[in-house]
């Protein structure tokens, strides 16, 4: 099938390519500053470990996990969907050792409304989060309404075609540089693959999008450049490259928690920060302090997450990140975690990749640092 839409591709981009060519310019992530775009995420983590032999009985632990994130962004308001959920099932060596089980999951939803479309500046949001723990009495609900200052852009169009354009130059495909205003174009069309998707369905829409790439281009690309083209976009995997800051504040409630109690009211206050280093380096920091006020037993809670993405070639990526979390009880004593990893992608397709991760863990309730190697298989979803 794929192999079909491809050989359209290729002959409705020979059908209308031309000569013309603009002067070249240099191109950075910065320059994309359009505030309509959308991306989506969702990945399958699985991990297994198993062993048997030296032991009174056979030892396993398994962990899944689901990660989704979906961003929707127009001139007037961003919308956030996200939600996190593991599981995990583990049996020790020993024979008394019984079959353990965990699960929890996280949802929430964001609407940020912006008082001037198109604006870096005021915005109105209203956020509602569920939370699941396996043992808890119910499920944590919490709804927040605040303001907020500033705006994140998703810069991931323009990388995907600085990407394809670079990819069109080293096989002497394009002989110059398209300028700054071709680039745009093309990371626009790009930003709106959901769009041609649903105007042209799911199984042709990539024909009618890689074609409107090309007249961007200025033509000229010929079917080796349509198949490039069509490899990059549609068979490569990108990681979300973002730039911009925000902040925010808000108060809202605890309508209901996990051991049962209900109607507590909560602070909250938030940042982020994202800049590209590069057009192969992505640094984002994300700090959020939520306070919920229960009379007589309040608490403060602390979540920091820093990572630097390096993309070493069109296939690995290397991840660095630091969790800091620090939660402060007014009746029993503090804890404060940190996790610290180093991870390498390896994209076996749009769809796999295999991961390898090295992490430092420093838990409150440990003596020592907790070391960590793991090796892993993701599929993506979305």
């Amino acid at each position: 099938m794929k192999s079909n839409k491809l050989a359209l591709v290729i002959a409705t981009v020979v059908a209308g390519s031309s000569a013309s060519m603009a002067m070249a310019e240099n191109v950075t992530l910065f320059d994309y500053e359009e505030a309509s775009s959308a991306y989506e995420d969702a990945y399958i983590n699985a991990n297994f470990d198993a062993k048997s032999g030296n032991q009174d009985q056979s030892s396993y632990d398994l962990d899944l996990s689901l990660d989704f994130e979906k961003v929707l962004s127009t001139p007037d308001r961003n919308t956030a969907f996200s939600f996190d959920g593991e599981t995990t099932k583990s049996r020790g060596g020993n024979a008394a050792d019984k079959s353990v089980s965990n699960y929890q999951a996280f949802g929430s939803v964001q609407v940020d409304n912006y008082f001037e479309p198109n604006s870096n500046g005021a915005f109105w949001y209203g956020k509602g989060d569920v939370g699941l723990q396996k043992g808890a009495d119910d499920p944590r609900i919490t709804a927040t309404l605040g303001l907020g200052y500033g705006r994140v852009v998703n810069v991931t169009p323009m990388a995907r075609a600085i990407r394809m354009v670079e990819a069109l130059t080293e096989r002497n495909i394009l002989t110059q540089t398209p300028s700054l205003a071709a680039y745009k174009a093309v990371a626009n069309i790009i930003a709106r693959e959901d769009e041609y998707r649903s105007k042209y369905g799911a199984e042709d829409y990539e024909i009618n999008w890689i074609q409107d790439i090309e007249a961007a281009l200025g033509g000229g690309i010929g079917a080796a450049g349509a198949i490039k083209s069509y490899d990059v976009l549609v068979n490569e995997r990108l990681s979300t490259r973002k730039h911009g800051w925000l902040v925010r504040a808000g108060v809202g409630a605890v309508l209901k928690d996990y051991d049962g109690s209900d109607g507590n009211p909560l602070l909250e206050l938030g940042a982020e920060y994202h800049r590209p280093l590069s057009n192969a380096t992505q640094f984002s920091n994300e700090a959020l302090l939520t306070a919920i006020l229960d009379d007589d037993d309040n608490s403060f809670t602390v979540t920091n997450n820093m990572t630097l993405t390096h993309e070493i070639s069109d296939r690995v990526d290397w991840e660095n990140s630091w969790v800091l979390t620090h939660i402060d009880y007014e009746n029993a004593e503090d804890v404060t975690n940190n996790e610290l990893s180093s991870s390498f992608y390896y994209y076996i397709s749009n769809s796999l990749k295999f991961d390898v991760t090295v992490s430092l863990e420093d838990y409150e309730a440990n003596d020592e640092v907790d070391k960590n190697l793991s090796m892993g298989l993701t599929y993506r979803l979305k």
